[in-house]
């Protein structure tokens, strides 16, 4: 649906890149919204009745668009699309960190490596049907939300670790009591990433045409990132075992902001290949872990609260990247703008090395 929105509106309805950019914002502001609801429900409420609501949401607006797909339901739809998508992203990584059979990190591997699946079948098959009409996309979309509600209905029945009453925090007492400072400079960090991301799904593309290297193979460094991650995760996933999730993030997060800095040199094709590369090196190593990280932070009472956070941030980075990205553009090359994207990320960053230092420091003086 993302890759879809902007050039069905330009280029079917159309409407302004303006006005397209300020759909998806909202669509991301709707999408926030289902983030932390869905959080809210999977400790207060039902996580099973929950998650069905959420794709029956999502499912009910993609039927809608194969009939209303004209100006403004269109983006009318898309916000409930959003707001359902959102609470089922954080609903299914609550679900995920309840499972006790395998390490929390080996299962946000497994949800990394299928989430990328189908980034890269569903851009390519968007590619494909487009040509066929805008109806045939949003059939195929809703087949894919019916499946998703049958898995739901049959395998998301089952007793999840339930909220507990809440303990007042006392002054002095050990880190794992509160951890609030940590949860959001990680959040930190997941908005700087993602914000810095969306410039690679907004203003690259224009970047990369007015160097006059074709859209097309624009396309092909997203294949090119979503092979990378289908078939190497695997391998990054044996190697980050050895190390802590802290350091794991550390690592990937910071090789992700210095390949902006190689986007300021970019100019030939070969240049954004390589820069792509090492963009995907960082994402493989460091965001993974993030939710995994956060989950370890967390206790079950507030599994939903923390996940739901994480996704919010991830929302609000993904919906803000094209904004502030439009906003550079008019009054600076784009070199600031990647110098820019580098530095947020590391500013963040530190400030979570910093605190997660502190913690450390901490955890030693009570054990």
């Amino acid at each position: 649906m993302w890759p879809l929105v902007t050039v069905y509106m330009h280029n079917y309805l159309h409407k302004s890149l303006t006005l397209a950019g300020m759909t998806i914002l909202v669509m991301s502001v709707f999408m926030m919204i289902g983030n932390y609801l869905g959080g809210y429900l999977f400790d207060r409420w039902s996580p099973y009745k929950a998650a069905i609501i959420s794709v029956v949401i999502s499912m009910s607006a993609i039927i809608g668009l194969v009939f209303f797909h004209g100006w403004p339901m269109f983006s009318i739809l898309l916000l409930f699309v959003g707001f359902g998508d959102g609470a089922c992203m954080t609903l299914l990584n609550s679900y995920a960190a309840s499972i006790k059979t395998r390490s929390t990190r080996a299962i946000f591997n497994v949800l990394y490596i299928g989430q990328n699946v189908g980034i890269v079948i569903g851009t390519l098959m968007v590619g494909f049907l487009l040509s066929h009409g805008v109806t045939i996309v949003f059939i195929v979309a809703a087949i894919f939300y019916f499946i998703l509600l049958v898995i739901t209905l049959i395998d998301f029945n089952v007793v999840v670790q339930r909220r507990a009453p809440g303990k007042k925090i006392q002054p002095g007492a050990p880190h794992e009591t509160n951890v609030g400072s940590m949860i959001l400079a990680i959040c930190g960090v997941v908005l700087g990433v993602y914000l810095s991301y969306a410039l690679w799904e907004s203003v690259i593309s224009v970047h990369m045409t007015n160097l006059h290297i074709p859209f097309e193979n624009y396309s092909l460094l997203w294949t090119l990132n979503g092979l990378m991650i289908v078939f190497g995760q695997p391998f990054v996933n044996r190697i980050g075992e050895h190390f802590k999730l802290s350091m794991q993030t550390y690592i990937g997060v910071f090789i992700f902001a210095i390949s902006f800095i190689g986007l300021i040199f970019a100019k030939q094709y070969y240049a954004f290949i390589i820069v792509m590369v090492v963009t995907t090196i960082g994402e493989m190593i460091g965001f993974p872990g993030i939710p995994a990280w956060i989950d370890s932070l967390s206790t079950p009472q507030q599994r939903g609260k923390f996940q739901g956070m994480y996704n919010l941030f991830m929302s609000f980075g993904r919906a803000l990247g094209p904004l502030i990205g439009g906003v550079f553009l008019d009054f600076a090359p784009y070199g600031v703008l990647f110098s820019f994207a580098a530095g947020i990320i590391i500013v963040f960053l530190v400030i979570l090395m910093i605190l997660n230092h502190k913690r450390n420091r901490i955890n030693q003086q009570f054990n």
